[in-house]
């Protein structure tokens, strides 16, 4: 299959470490232009290029534009959204200031960013755009407030598939299950837990494993390609049989 991005801007959230880390190496194997958003400075080559930046800021999408345009990286042909976590927010009763803080960075944010990229691509009539989002965007699975922001970003990929097909931007979304990576939750609860994780693995886990973060960003490839051109608007669960629910999409 032949991805070829030597021609494209590929910009890519939450870079730092684990899946966002992998997906940025993934695309450099192919000589692409890559420009990352994260907290935390990562350097790969020489191709690559970085903001830091925290998105829970209300205005760090105009600051990223800004900042995108200063060094000549617009516009943007492929955004994979990669950013998103729980915030250590688990109590279902949490305050309104904490459930905004959980949908900035897991919904809000890519909706925000999208808006302003989407202009450039409808006039070339060409775009990716792709959110990393979850199973716990499918299924009860994780904090409320995280389920509750992934499933919105899940329903948001789905309705904005439909709008952007045809205007040749294709839209679409991943949902992936319990992936191992260095430094991550269940890299620290093997460490603490170990117990724990040997069942959880057992019971939940179909395929006896943790994902790797290349399975996921081996997708993320495919769908930033013009071999995904017909996948717009689709929800693809990769959970190593995690799951236990009909998608349906």
């Amino acid at each position: 299959m032949n991805f070829n991005f030597q021609n494209k801007k590929i910009l890519v959230t939450g870079t730092s470490q684990g899946i966002g880390k992998s997906i940025v190496e993934e695309f450099l194997k192919y000589d692409a232009k890559v420009c990352g958003i994260s907290r935390k400075l990562v350097t790969f080559n020489k191709n690559y290029y970085h903001i830091k930046q925290d998105v829970n800021k209300l205005d760090s999408v105009n600051l990223i534009i800004k900042k995108l345009k200063k060094i000549n990286f617009w516009p943007i042909d492929i955004v994979v959204h990669n950013v998103g976590g729980t915030l250590g927010i688990t109590d279902p009763f949490c305050s309104i200031k904490d459930w905004r803080k959980i949908f900035r960075l897991n919904f809000e944010f890519a909706v925000e960013l999208n808006n302003k990229i989407v202009s450039p691509m409808v006039k070339k009539k060409w775009g990716r755009i792709i959110h990393v989002s979850s199973i716990s965007g499918m299924e009860n699975q994780g904090p409320v407030t995280y389920c509750s922001a992934k499933a919105a970003l899940t329903a948001y990929s789905r309705s904005m598939g439909g709008v952007l097909a045809p205007k040749g931007i294709v839209v679409s979304c991943i949902l992936p299950g319990a992936v191992y990576s260095e430094g991550n939750y269940w890299d620290n609860k093997i460490k603490s837990d170990p117990k724990y994780v040997k069942k959880y693995l057992k019971e939940r886990q179909r395929i006896g494993r943790f994902g790797n973060v290349k399975e996921i960003s081996d997708f993320i490839i495919f769908l930033s390609s013009s071999n995904a051109s017909f996948n717009t608007g689709s929800i693809i669960p990769i959970d190593g049989g995690q799951g236990r629910g009909y998608f349906g999409q």
